[in-house]
C-alpha cells in the first residue's frame, strides 16, 4: 500500500492537548467516478477548529476516526477513477466543503445541493485536505484557472463560495449601503463582492488587522465595533447587513445598524434577542452555494475582480495555524501548503 503524510485526528480535544498527529497513513485510491488529488493547499476554517476540538461531536462530527480535516483544498489531479471524463492528470483543481450530495432529493434537483440532507462534507464526514492527497467526486471537483496560484485560490472554495451565496440573497447596487460584521476569511471575500455591485460598503470589526485588510480591499468606510460613538453613527443606516461572526454582541450591533425594511443575511449561527415586526426587517440564513456559483467565483478571481488575503503555513503546522485562528491572530485566512506539491 502506498503511503502519504497527513494530519490525523483520532480523538477531538482542545488544541492545547495536541489532538492532531502529523504522520504516515495509507494513500487513498479513486473509486469509479472519483479523482485522486495531490493536494497543494488547504484553507483553515473555523469549522475545522470546531471539528478538531470536539465542539460538534454530539452532531456526529467527526463521523469517522481517524479523520483528516480540511474542506477547501486545491491541488492537481494525480489519478482518475473509472468513468470519469473532463479531467486529465496534472489538471489544477479544487474542492469545496460539499464533497458529495445525493443528486435526487428536492434540493439537489433544484440546484441547491448545499441543502441536501444526505450531503457529505470533506474533513467532517470523509477525509479532507490536510494531507498530501485526498479523493474527491469528479462531479464535485472544479477546474481552477491556470492563471490562479493554487495556494491563494484555496480560500475561494469556502470563504469565496460562502460570500457568493450570501450576496446572491440580496439585491443591492449604487445608492445602497451594505454593512459587514466579521471581517475574517468570509468577510474579506464578501466585502469585495459587495463592492462589485456599486453599493457603499461599511466594514465593521473589532480586530485591527481585519480592519486594515478591509481598508486595503477598498471598503467605503471602516468602523471599529468597540467604539460606541462610531457604532452609534452608523445606527439605522444599512439597507443590507451581512454577518459572519457568531456572537450575540455582534448580532445586536448588526440589527441596530440595519435600516427599517432592510435585510440581514447571516452565514453563522445567531441569536436574535429582539425582533421588532413593525420594522419590517428580513433575516435570511445562507450556507455555501451551488456548483454553478462555485464556478462563478473562480471566474471572478480569474478576471482579477476578487482576490484572497492569505497567511501561509506548512501543512505539518496545522495546529499552529488553528491556534492563531483561535487566538484571533490572523489578518484573514490561513492556508496550509505542501512544500513538495
Amino acid at each position: 500500500m502506498t503511503t502519504m503524510r497527513a494530519n490525523l485526528l483520532f480523538t477531538p480535544a482542545p488544541l492545547a492537548e495536541h489532538p492532531l498527529a502529523w504522520q504516515e497513513t495509507d494513500r487513498p485510491e479513486p473509486a469509479a467516478g472519483q479523482l485522486l488529488i495531490k493536494v497543494v493547499a488547504c484553507g483553515v476554517c473555523r469549522s475545522n477548529l470546531h471539528t478538531v476540538e470536539g465542539d460538534w461531536v454530539d452532531g456526529g462530527v467527526p463521523a469517522i476516526s481517524p479523520i483528516i480535516p480540511g474542506h477547501e483544498a486545491t491541488g492537481r489531479v494525480a489519478g482518475i477513477g473509472e468513468g470519469v471524463t473532463g479531467f486529465k492528470v496534472g489538471d489544477p483543481v479544487g474542492v469545496q466543503p460539499i464533497w458529495w450530495a445525493c443528486g435526487t432529493c428536492e434540493f439537489c434537483a433544484s440546484d441547491r445541493e448545499q441543502l441536501c440532507h444526505e450531503r457529505k462534507v470533506a474533513g467532517e464526514h470523509v477525509n479532507g485536505g490536510y494531507g498530501d492527497y485526498m479523493v474527491s467526486w469528479a462531479d464535485y471537483t472544479y477546474h481552477v484557472p491556470e492563471s490562479l496560484d493554487l495556494v491563494d485560490a484555496a480560500p475561494l472554495f469556502c470563504p469565496g463560495i460562502t460570500a457568493y451565496g450570501v450576496m446572491d440573497k440580496v439585491d443591492v447596487g449604487p445608492g445602497d449601503v451594505v454593512a459587514l460584521f466579521g471581517l475574517g476569511g468570509v468577510g474579506h471575500m464578501a466585502l469585495q463582492m459587495a463592492l462589485l455591485t456599486g453599493a457603499e460598503v461599511v466594514a465593521v470589526g473589532r480586530n485591527a488587522a481585519h480592519r486594515d485588510v478591509a481598508t486595503e480591499l477598498g471598503a467605503t468606510r471602516v468602523v471599529d465595533s468597540t467604539d460606541p460613538a462610531a457604532m452609534e453613527a452608523i445606527a439605522d443606516s444599512a439597507d443590507v447587513v451581512l454577518t459572519f461572526a457568531a456572537s450575540d454582541e455582534v448580532t445586536a450591533q448588526a440589527m441596530n445598524t440595519l435600516k427599517w425594511g432592510g435585510t440581514l443575511v447571516n452565514a453563522v449561527p445567531i441569536n436574535v434577542e429582539e425582533f421588532h415586526f413593525n420594522r419590517a426587517q428580513t433575516i435570511k440564513g445562507s450556507i455555501l452555494g451551488n456548483r454553478a456559483q462555485m464556478r462563478a467565483v473562480l471566474e471572478l478571481a480569474a478576471a482579477g475582480k476578487i482576490r484572497t488575503v492569505v497567511e501561509r503555513f506548512p501543512m505539518e503546522q496545522a495546529d499552529v495555524a488553528l491556534g492563531k485562528l483561535a487566538a484571533g491572530e490572523l489578518r484573514s485566512r490561513a492556508v496550509l501548503f505542501n512544500s513538495e506539491a
